[in-house]
């Protein structure tokens, strides 16, 4: 995707990608409601599709003095502005990891026995689509451009999982779905893709162009250095 211009405006307005990427992806579900839906293999196999999107984001914390992935959700990040949903992964980045109910239950789930781990996330997984949704999310972000690096085909137990990886020197960037193709089709995927990068460059790019816009009493100073901050920021989101 060719998002050099959407790079500049973020940079003054001081948004994360990973914030800027959940919102495109909650705005384009709600076009492709596809990327909404799972497989429910019992009590009988059905199809199943969420009223709107979960995210589900690998975060990088420390914890007991060793580094461990914890997955923050995010619900409906398509109906959020982009400053509320950057705040709300700050907060899951910042905050004692005790503080947030989301990493408790994934403490409390890593000590159980490997017999009753397994039954729990079958339960989760495959009985209730709805319950699916709320416990583990629609779609999962999982990303470590900021560190340099990005993965060719991660894994996730989710329909959808959102990755992208660094941005070149022509401004590009390059964006994966990786995806359940019992849900969906190739093509499908792909206008998908299509249509996220037509958000990006539209929606997404004016919203952040409303927020780089200097208050009043604001300096260029201190926009450039809350960019600075909220980059630094961003390096603990990994997965």
């Amino acid at each position: 995707m060719e998002l050099r211009e959407l790079q500049t405006h973020r940079d003054r307005a001081g948004i994360s990608w990973p914030s800027i990427f959940l919102k495109a992806f909650g705005l384009t579900a709600q076009r492709h409601p596809e990327l909404r839906q799972s497989l429910i293999e019992y009590p009988w196999q059905r199809g199943y599709e969420h009223p709107h999107s979960v995210a589900s984001v690998a975060i990088e914390r420390q914890y007991k003095g060793e580094p461990a992935v914890f997955f923050a959700q995010v619900q409906a990040p398509e109906k959020h502005g982009l400053q509320s949903i950057d705040r709300e992964l700050k907060t899951f980045r910042n905050e004692p990891v005790e503080s947030f109910g989301y990493f408790r239950r994934v403490i409390r789930f890593a000590r159980l026995p490997k017999l009753v781990r397994r039954f729990a996330w079958w339960i989760s997984l495959y009985w209730s689509g709805n319950k699916r949704a709320k416990r583990l999310g629609t779609f999962g972000l999982s990303v470590y451009a900021s560190l340099g690096a990005s993965s060719v085909h991660p894994l996730s137990p989710l329909s959808y999982l959102l990755n992208y990886g660094v941005m070149d020197e022509q401004g590009r960037i390059t964006v994966r779905f990786i995806y359940d193709h019992r849900i969906v089709d190739g093509a499908v995927i792909a206008r998908a893709l299509a249509t996220m990068e037509a958000i990006l460059t539209g929606a997404i790019q004016s919203e952040l162009i409303t927020l780089s816009r200097p208050t009043q009493g604001s300096t260029s100073h201190e926009s450039s250095e809350h960019a600075a901050t909220d980059r630094c920021h961003e390096s603990l989101v990994s997965g």
